[in-house]
């Protein structure tokens, strides 16, 4: 108990399709195991998300602990990957990967004592904002929509998700959060959706100040069409045009949808 994981609707989902074998397959099984970081006494965590052609199709590893700071969790998981891909293609691993966390990850939690217990007040340390613009066909349902908020509040981003069609969403905030929030949301099979521009600042002080957004808004705007009939369903682009140049990205705009936007002649 504790040591292991479960996405809520995992065992549901399965169960659903066990029952209608015909229909789509359930989303990808996605589970994190607490692994012992040993005399360090701190935990790191495995996020694991296993394709549907596991183990012939190698799976989706994240090690992350509070006790390291990003560059230090980033060394874990290159050594991580580098590990998982010396295996013979096809093996099952996340084992063999959790074992290697268990052996490993000391090293890199005693590093983060001897480093924080440093002056580290002395030195600037960069710190990088990374923002991603995600475009979608179309934005509508609401347990979709309740993961897009539920995943942003948990790592920290801040952006908006505008609701609809087309359906857009931003997030800023560290880059590691961004691409786990990327990974998320676009999985079990999310098939019209795409990252159409990243971008990343850098600065000597806090990423906080950088950034466009100062929470994770609902973008809703006045609709053209009939919102029963989604095809007809189109969100006012003028409007949301305006609120991008408020938030001074107008240049967005050409990027996600290939025209220029233009506000109407009051």
């Amino acid at each position: 108990k504790g040591e292991i994981h479960l996405d809520g609707d995992a065992v549901p989902s399965v169960r659903r399709y066990l029952r209608k074998a015909d229909g789509a397959l359930p989303p990808q099984l996605q589970y994190s195991v607490a692994v012992d970081g040993g005399e360090a006494k701190a935990k790191v965590e495995l996020q694991v998300l296993l394709p549907h052609m596991y183990p012939h199709v190698a799976p989706q590893l994240f090690a992350r602990s509070d006790a390291l700071h990003r560059q230090q969790q980033l060394q874990l998981n290159t050594g991580l990957a580098s590990h998982i891909s010396s295996l013979a293609s096809g093996e099952l691993c996340v084992y063999e990967a959790v074992q290697w966390v268990k052996e490993n990850s000391l090293s890199y939690l005693e590093n983060s004592k001897i480093s924080s217990g440093s002056a580290s007040e002395e030195v600037r340390v960069q710190e990088t904002l990374h923002r991603m613009w995600i475009y979608s066909h179309h934005i509508y349902r609401q347990e979709l929509r309740k993961k897009i908020f539920d995943c942003a509040k948990k790592l920290n981003l801040t952006g908006f998700c505008l609701t609809g069609k087309p359906g857009v969403i931003c997030v800023e905030g560290l880059r590691e959060n961004c691409e786990e929030f990327w990974r998320v949301i676009r999985y079990p099979n999310w098939k019209h959706i795409s990252c159409k521009h990243v971008e990343n600042i850098e600065t000597e002080g806090s990423i906080d100040n950088l950034r466009l957004f100062h929470a994770f808004e609902d973008l809703q705007f006045q609709a053209h069409g009939d919102y029963g009939l989604r095809n007809d369903y189109h969100m006012d682009l003028g409007q949301f045009l305006e609120f991008l140049k408020q938030h001074q990205s107008g240049h967005i705009f050409q990027i996600l949808f290939g025209v220029e936007g233009k506000l109407p002649d009051k």
